[in-house]
């Protein structure tokens, strides 16, 4: 057994070198590294000269190379494969393509390659192959290469420490900020967009004049992202939000024009697309939304781009609204794109989120940095040159006897050494004078050389005086971005649109005055306002909406397109909805059951309505009640603000007693007197401020105290005006006017005043509305027969009259519902009094009854 185990103990290898590792912990070290290299090696740009690893090698190669803008093209092939054999082993393809990118006018605002052949175009085509294409660097790259033979950047060894190459260009252009960058690493990614240059420099000079510049006033000077494609900026929050924090979402639009062809069709012709937006495809994709009914209006797009610009066409229905379709297009197509700026990029080799100022502060102290090295270098080289000037103008003053010396030597060497010994000269001075030309001794070349140094001398001052002040560093800096402004600066290509909002949906909706009907089965529409016609009083009226038998229309809401309605149910529960949302019908179409469009249940019927302009201006949520009313006569008031965040299944408006509903809401400013009728015939006036406000859920207090068991109201009005007029409306097509005045004000809870004398003959009230001349009346009965007649035909009467005869009523119809309209003039209206049916027909009970 000791023997088996003592052979098994020499088969292990004394010098062991397998070490046992947990795989978590090289798993993680090893991504790490890997990380690390992708983030600071490939992906990230550096913010001193805005550049990734790639990009500094193509532009450091081509100099190498010689193919500057003022020589030769040379083969792509050429250049790819010289970078690819010095600089960056990776492959060709990532080399060319950086190169490519760097020369389209579409992808770089100010392109660093000009290239000569087929680069590809904004369709997305593919750029030819190397081997076909040529290139040169650009003057304006030449600017981030200048001086990088003057010791002004570090150097590292390439990737077999056979030669060195840059680890930054010393660039005279804010790149970072001009070009912008993007990329994606490992963890982070970075997304820079481009900006003008004029406008950059401009702000960097305003920062060297005053370190403590805020970004607001940097802002002033650098408006916003310039895109190589223009196109527009929609709305600054996301640009403000970008330069403030190195964050922000750009919305960048199309440039687009609507024009009338001689035809009278309208067009959209677009010239400018957003950055990064493959024309072609968004053309395709647009098409696609066409054919799928997606987007309606448009009845053929054209592309007409050439070599004079960019120019897309999309033709207008006939009966299309360009407006709309455009709105509908930046909804639903790349014409409206966004740009998410993240401004990360390599601050010491570290990744950092950077603002405008951090940006520039780092532009300027790398090119400080650059001054300064440079003019060190360029000191070192004035102070050698002078030196061995100097040594020339000693054997020139001691002609004879240096060449009497030279000649008496028998090497070179002895020549030098004696040189040294016999007028103190330095080594390099006596190397000089034995390398000098006779044609030098000339009078002539000895002025000359006398000048050089005179010369020579005033630049050391001048190169020690920079080196000793900042500040005259700092105008070096301010003049050179100048010079840089003045040769390459242009006209800002992306326009700023600062007073845009965010998309809505009314933008894809034409605004304009609409009927909401609903039915009393809860059938809802909208109609255009212009298919009503008004008539004289005491008409027969026009035929409204065909309702199924036993229903009929019960509100008749007049609203704008654009506004938000808020539709309360009998048991107390508010419901939101767009106006534009309500599916549109003719005037005599049924409409949809309202329960298909929103969340009410079946069981409960809609009993008031309120048109809100926004629901997102706080002052106006805050200012604004919302007043409730019951069949019983409980009232309650509520901020408009408690209203304001819609939801799908909505919310309790009011607490609702048992045998009770709710009848009537409507919105106030807190100013407000409140009328409220009794279908027995009596009306209570009092102030809104005797109604605290109340918590949604809350049952309200009493309003007006009922005449019996089986009298309810049937409406309240807010008023804020004293030209108001009451008009209360009975179910036998009886009405009449009243001044508010004629109403006391009383405490709320009481039983009110006469409103209108009911008789059998009038029957009870069943409406009531605050009037003025400039309003119209539509009333609508059971059968759905409709008539519109103007308020100022009716005259002003007292309190306890009977009113006079509204609308003639068939047999046993009743008039269901009431609202008023704003006021048409005559002449815009047609076909008013030409047919038998709709003549005005006055009658001796259209005649007022007191």
């Amino acid at each position: 057994m000791a023997e088996e185990t003592e052979n098994e103990n020499n088969l292990v290898p004394a010098n062991d070198r397998i070490i046992p590792i947990n795989i978590e912990d090289q798993m993680k070290s090893a991504y790490i590294d890997y990380s690390m290299s992708v983030i600071v090696s490939r992906a990230l740009p550096d913010v001193r000269d805005g550049l990734k690893p790639v990009h500094r090698r193509v532009l450091f190669g081509m100099q190498e190379l010689g193919v500057t803008s003022g020589k030769p093209y040379k083969k792509s092939a050429r250049i790819v494969g010289d970078v690819l054999g010095k600089y960056h082993p990776h492959g060709d393809s990532s080399v060319y393509d950086t190169m490519v990118r760097m020369a389209q006018e579409w992808s770089l605002r100010y392109p660093l390659v000009d290239g000569q052949g087929n680069y590809g175009s904004i369709d997305g085509d593919p750029p030819a192959a190397m081997r076909y294409t040529e290139a040169r660097l650009k003057k304006i790259a030449e600017e981030l290469l200048s001086d990088i033979n003057k010791d002004t950047i570090d150097y590292q060894l390439n990737f077999d420490d056979s030669i060195e190459e840059p680890t930054v260009l010393p660039t005279r252009i804010p790149n970072l900020l001009v070009n912008g960058a993007s990329g994606i690493a490992v963890g982070m990614a970075t997304n820079m967009a481009p900006h003008n240059l004029s406008e950059v420099v401009d702000g960097i000079i305003a920062y060297i004049d005053n370190r403590d510049i805020e970004i607001d006033e940097l802002m002033q000077h650098i408006k916003g992202p310039d895109f190589p494609t223009g196109g527009i900026i929609y709305g600054y929050a996301g640009v403000q939000e970008a330069f403030q924090t190195g964050r922000g979402r750009v919305v960048m639009r199309a440039k687009a024009e609507i024009e009338t062809t001689k035809t009278g069709r309208e067009q959209i012709i677009v010239t400018e697309i957003p950055y990064q937006v493959n024309k072609s495809d968004m053309i395709k994709r647009t098409a696609d939304l066409v054919n799928d009914k997606k987007i309606e209006g448009i009845s053929e797009i054209r592309d007409e781009s050439d070599r004079h610009g960019m120019r897309i066409v999309y033709e207008i229905k006939r009966d299309g609204n360009a407006s709309i379709v455009l709105n509908n297009l930046y909804k639903h197509t790349a014409l409206q794109t966004s740009f998410s700026v993240n401004n990360i990029a390599l601050v010491h080799g570290r990744p950092m989120l950077l603002n405008l100022k951090d940006m520039i502060y780092h532009f300027v102290e790398h090119r400080h940095e650059v001054v300064v090295r440079r003019t060190k270098f360029e000191l070192a080289e004035a102070e050698k040159r002078a030196h061995i000037l100097e040594g020339l103008l000693i054997a020139l003053d001691h002609l004879d006897e240096v060449i009497q010396l030279i000649r008496a030597s028998a090497t070179p060497e002895d020549a030098r050494v004696g040189l040294m010994e016999k007028f103190g000269l330095s080594d390099i001075q006596a190397r000089a004078i034995l390398d000098m030309t006779l044609r030098r001794l000339t009078g002539l070349e000895r002025d000359k050389i006398k000048e050089e140094y005179a010369e020579l001398m005033k630049t050391i001052d001048y190169l020690k005086s920079v080196l000793a002040d900042e500040g005259l560093r700092m105008k070096i800096i301010k003049e050179e971005l100048e010079e840089v402004k003045e040769k390459y600066g242009d006209e800002r290509r992306s326009t700023i649109v600062h007073s845009a909002e965010d998309m809505r949906m009314e933008d894809f909706i034409e605004d304009e005055e609409i009927v909401i009907t609903i039915s009393h089965e809860s059938y809802v529409k909208r109609t255009p306002l212009t298919e009503y016609r008004r008539q004289g009083r005491g008409g027969k009226g026009s035929l409204g909406s065909n309702t199924r038998e036993e229903d009929f229309t019960e509100h008749i809401i007049i609203a704008s397109a654009h506004n938000y309605m808020l539709f309360f149910t009998e048991a107390g529960r508010c419901f939101w909805l767009r106006a534009f949302e309500i599916p549109e019908g003719t005037r005599t179409s049924r409409g949809r059951a309202i329960q298909n469009i929103i969340n009410i249940p079946k069981e409960e019927k809609i009993k008031a309505y309120i048109k809100v302009k926004n629901l997102k201006d706080q002052e106006y949520l805050e200012n604004n009640f919302i007043i409730m009313c019951t069949k019983r006569g409980t009232i309650k008031k509520t901020s408009l603000e408690a209203y304001s965040r819609p939801r799908a299944n909505g919310i309790n408006a009011i607490n609702i007693n048992e045998g009770d509903q709710l009848l009537e809401a409507c919105l106030t400013d807190g100013n407000s007197e409140i009328v409220m009728a009794l279908r027995s015939g009596r009306a209570i006036r009092f102030n809104e401020s005797t109604v605290r406000p109340m918590g949604r859920t809350a049952t309200g207090v009493r309003g007006v105290t009922l005449a019996g068991p089986n009298d309810e109201v049937v409406g309240m009005i807010s008023v804020n005006n004293s030209e108001i007029t009451v008009l209360v409306v009975s179910e036998k097509g009886y009405g009449k006017r009243t001044d508010i005045e004629d109403y006391r004000v009383t405490n709320r809870g009481g039983k009110g005043v006469k409103t209108i004398n009911v008789t059998e003959k009038t029957g009870e009230l069943v409406a009531i509305k605050d009037v003025t001349d400039n309003d119209d009346l539509m009333i609508i009965n059971k059968s759905g027969i409709v008539i519109r007649i103007a308020v100022s035909e009716l005259r002003v009467m007292g309190r306890a009259t009977q009113g006079v005869r509204l609308i003639s009523l068939k047999g046993d119809d009743e008039i269901a519902s009431v609202t008023k309209v704003e006021h048409e003039d005559e002449e815009n209206q047609e076909n008013i009094n030409n047919t038998d049916e709709n003549t005005s027909e006055t009658d001796e009970s259209a005649q007022p009854e007191e």
